[in-house]
């Protein structure tokens, strides 16, 4: 659909194409900027009747919203923790942008912890899956994330999480140590653990879970099949989760001895996408944990 150069146009481009996937007028006549969108523009947007949420971003990064979109549609698949509903992704001469159901949120509470974390054990064990990876790449955030399938856990994370991150880090002039290395220390401690492949939400910390009136959600969803304890692992940086989160899961799915060991190597990969994005103190952070456990 053509779209013209001007906000307005572009707001009655996205009317027209959500009537049509409604299958009924839809007129904007309410638009509220929202925060905390460090990557796209956020918006509630209504007609009076009915709202919806809708992403917003440079038409180049269209990928990325079909990458989420197909996130959401297995997990939506999965049915054991809510997530957003889907419903259209479209663009106009400028913008992609991705339009999902509105849902007031709040943060969530020790009860709500421990029903996610109930929750989450249950995507964990769900469905069949012989290998790690996904059909396609995706991102996590907004670094590209390969997912090419492979029978190895080990060279599955050392590969395309930890060298992959690494190789990023160079071409930006950082570097922790011989990327071969690295990989290489990395498989020996993963070559004895080959856990069950999970579906993972790939991206868990708690800024991408919220409470809603039908309970928790999870959002932003980076999926892909690999080791549960990589999800387990992200809920405890960047602020961690209520305790609660952590009884629920382990009343449905305990976690295997050792995962306290792979904790810190299964976070570095989030560290290292954070060196990329951000540098500062995400640069000690990774450099103190390649140390502690002798990869370079």
């Amino acid at each position: 659909m053509y779209c013209s150069n001007t906000e307005d146009a572009m707001w009655q481009a996205i009317s027209h194409q959500l009537s049509d996937v409604l299958g009924k007028p839809f007129k904007i006549s309410e638009r509220e900027a929202l925060e905390g969108g460090d990557v796209n523009q956020c918006y509630c947007i209504g007609d009076g009747d009915e709202r919806f949420f809708i992403k917003l971003n440079d038409k180049e990064q269209l990928a990325m919203f079909k990458s989420e979109a197909e996130s959401l549609r297995i997990l939506n698949e999965a049915n054991c923790v809510q997530v957003p509903q889907l419903l259209h992704l479209g663009t106009c001469r400028e913008k992609s942008f991705l339009i999902l159901n509105y849902l007031p949120t709040k943060t969530i509470d020790n009860e709500s912890a421990f029903k996610l974390g109930q929750q989450l054990a249950e995507l964990h064990q769900w469905g069949e899956q012989a290998e790690y990876g996904f059909d396609f790449d995706n991102y996590v955030g907004i670094t590209p994330q390969p997912n090419k399938w492979r029978r190895r856990w080990c060279r599955f994370f050392a590969e395309q999480r930890i060298a992959w991150q690494l190789q990023l880090c160079e071409e930006k002039g950082i570097k922790f140590g011989n990327i071969d290395t690295i990989t290489g220390n990395v498989i020996s401690l993963l070559m004895h653990h080959q856990p069950t492949p999970s579906l993972l939400h790939g991206d868990l910390w708690h800024g991408n879970t919220a409470l809603t009136v039908t309970g928790p959600i999870i959002f932003d969803p980076a999926t892909y099949w690999g080791d549960r304890e990589c999800d387990i692992a992200m809920t405890e940086l960047f602020g961690g989760f209520p305790a609660s989160f952590y009884e629920g899961y382990q009343s449905i799915f305990p976690l295997d001895d050792g995962y306290q060991e792979r904790r810190d190597l299964y976070n570095l990969y989030h560290i290292l996408n954070h060196c990329n994005l951000f540098g500062g103190e995400y640069l000690a952070q990774a450099a103190h944990i390649i140390e502690k456990l002798k990869l370079a």
